[in-house]
């Protein structure tokens, strides 16, 4: 019997089951998944090894088995999925295909953009894998109907790229060849319809990761943050959180950043690479720390300009003080996140 494989098959994560009622269960503080996340899926896995990802080659367990972001992806057949889109609440907003580095995957990535547009009406963002590609393969992507791509650079500096993700785990990707497509991408879909992610606790400063979102909004390129938050038994298994404070501060950096209120140029940083002063007065400061939004999830919009891809928990476990708010902060919320933004940690 055939396994169940892309691309009749895909995975998906466990909040945007839960939001398609697929799953039962329930979220904090009402958070609902505006995103339909799939992943490209096969029993055979991820060629890549990175040292913090839950699918890599080396982490124990088969490619069924192996969480991803922390929680279950179960596999649905494609037919299953789409029609539980067309029958998803309004809140839901836009499907993301997320590639894994197998050579069968971009063809088959193809297939399943395609099938989602002939048969659903959300638009279709891919996450893509850059070492598999070419520049005719994200030609051929725009064709089939996606409208956005994001890259998970992750790393802020090359040699913790190449250290994590490359050489140092004797991974296949390169610095260089992510930047490439990057820019290909760039060409092809434009602004604002290429987004970065960028993992924050990998041991950059906060001056590392500030002047890489800098860059990169420069460029027409939005950032995607995420925290890191260890898998079980992958190579980092042991490695903490970064501190809340400093995510925060990166939040509001990139916040400033891409709001153009404020330029990495403008902000100062002490020895260590903190943030120190982010270049507006504070009563400026002050007011858009109480908007809560500079600390909400940030990724790919849907149709009401909203962000889509909220991915609810991804960063950590529910509670008040959290990564990613996959919802605006409530006033208790905001408050802490205000007296913890300074905390020298």
């Amino acid at each position: 019997m055939k396994p169940a494989q892309s691309p009749e098959y895909a995975k998906m994560s466990q909040a945007s089951a839960i939001s398609l009622g697929l799953m039962g269960g329930r979220m904090y503080r009402g958070a609902v998944n505006r995103c339909v996340n799939l992943l490209v899926h096969y029993p055979e896995g991820c060629a890549a090894n990175c040292a913090y990802c839950g699918l890599a080659r080396k982490r124990p367990g088969t490619f069924e088995e192996k969480s991803f972001i922390h929680v279950e992806w179960p596999v649905y057949s494609m037919s299953k999925i789409t029609a539980a889109i067309n029958s998803a609440p309004d809140y839901i907003q836009r499907t993301c295909i997320s590639m894994i580095t197998n050579g069968k995957c971009c063809a088959h990535t193809l297939d399943m953009t395609k099938k989602l547009k002939q048969e659903t009406d959300l638009p279709v963002s891919l996450l893509i894998s850059p070492t598999i590609l070419k520049k005719q393969d994200l030609v051929e992507m725009k064709e089939a109907g996606a409208d956005k791509i994001g890259i998970a650079i992750d790393l802020a500096t090359p040699e913790l790229f190449d250290r994590f993700r490359g050489k140092g785990v004797g991974g296949p990707h390169s610095w260089e060849k992510y930047w490439e497509i990057l820019a290909q991408g760039l060409e092809i879909f434009g602004h604002p319809h290429v987004g970065v992610h960028l993992m924050v606790g990998m041991g950059e400063t906060e001056k590392d990761m500030a002047a890489l979102m800098d860059r990169l909004w420069k460029r027409g390129v939005v950032s995607h943050l995420f925290s890191f938050f260890a898998e079980e038994a992958s190579v980092l298994a042991e490695r903490p959180q970064p501190p809340w404070p400093s995510y925060l501060r990166v939040q509001l950096a990139r916040y400033l950043i891409e709001e153009g209120i404020a330029e990495f140029q403008d902000m100062t940083f002490d020895a260590n690479g903190r943030i120190t002063t982010f270049g507006i007065d504070t009563d400026h400061l002050q007011s858009i720390i109480s908007l809560g939004t500079p600390f909400m999830t940030t990724g790919c919009l849907g149709s009401d300009g909203q962000v889509a891809c909220n991915r609810p928990f991804g960063n950590c476990l529910p509670d008040v003080k959290q990564w990613n708010y996959p919802y605006l902060p409530n006033e208790e919320e905001t408050t802490l996140i205000r007296r913890s933004l300074f905390m020298d940690v």
